[in-house]
């Protein structure tokens, strides 16, 4: 799965690498958890890209409270299309969510060791999201939830699933509205993955409330034998 991520790159860096024309209101966050507002981008109707925050934990349109959204914070890509929860948002709602690199934590005979998977260069990324919008009465709501998929290279000796990482190239075509089902699965490939790190860092990240560079602070890992 994935619960926990950052973001901590400049405005001018985001807008310039999503080519958009401004930020909402942004703050970075080196530790982010489910239940928050977090950066996203979705494709307008006149094609352009718009950055918006989205709760991270998507209620669906038919769903009559927004109370168990905390569950639905992932999306298996592997039923992604079929799950009454995301297939909606699977064909005509799809986004981008914006991250630095995320949290994972390997198990092992003594407790858990804490890995930060970003790019080797540190520069952005985005994983392929699903969005929602909610209302019910007066009250409204615009959800999303990440997708992930099986693990793979890096990622196997930490955990089982990991998430989608969409490649800048593929971008606008995971966003297209007009695009195929399977198209859009085609693009949740995980070549993304060859140019990640797994970094382990310190378990003060282990808390959510942290939210400062200690979260990023590296560690030495010595694997259990």
């Amino acid at each position: 799965m994935c619960g926990r991520f950052n973001l901590i790159a400049k405005p001018d860096d985001i807008i310039r690498h999503f080519q958009l024309q401004k930020l909402p209101r942004y703050q970075p966050s080196y530790n982010i958890t489910p239940a928050q507002k977090i950066l996203s981008i979705v494709e307008l109707e006149d094609n352009s890209l718009k950055a918006v925050n989205l709760f991270w934990g998507l209620v669906p349109s038919w769903s009559k409270n927004s109370k168990n959204s905390h569950h639905l914070i992932n999306a298996r890509a592997e039923t992604v299309s079929e799950k009454p929860s995301f297939r909606a948002a699977f064909h005509k709602r799809r986004c981008l969510i914006v991250a630095s690199g995320f949290f994972e934590w390997a198990k092992h005979e003594t407790g858990k060791q804490a890995f930060h998977i970003h790019r080797g260069d540190n520069q952005l990324l985005a994983f392929a999201g699903l969005w929602e919008h909610w209302q019910h009465e007066q009250n409204t709501l615009y959800s999303c939830t990440i997708m992930t998929t099986q693990a793979t290279g890096i990622m196997q000796p930490i955990h089982e699933r990991m998430p989608v990482i969409i490649p800048p190239d593929r971008y606008r075509q995971w966003l297209d509205k007009s695009a195929e089902e399977h198209q859009a699965l085609q693009w949740l490939n995980n070549q993304a993955y060859q140019e990640m790190t797994a970094t382990p860092v310190s378990d003060w990240v282990n808390n959510p409330r942290h939210n400062d560079g200690r979260c990023l602070q590296e560690s030495q890992y010595i694997p259990v034998k």
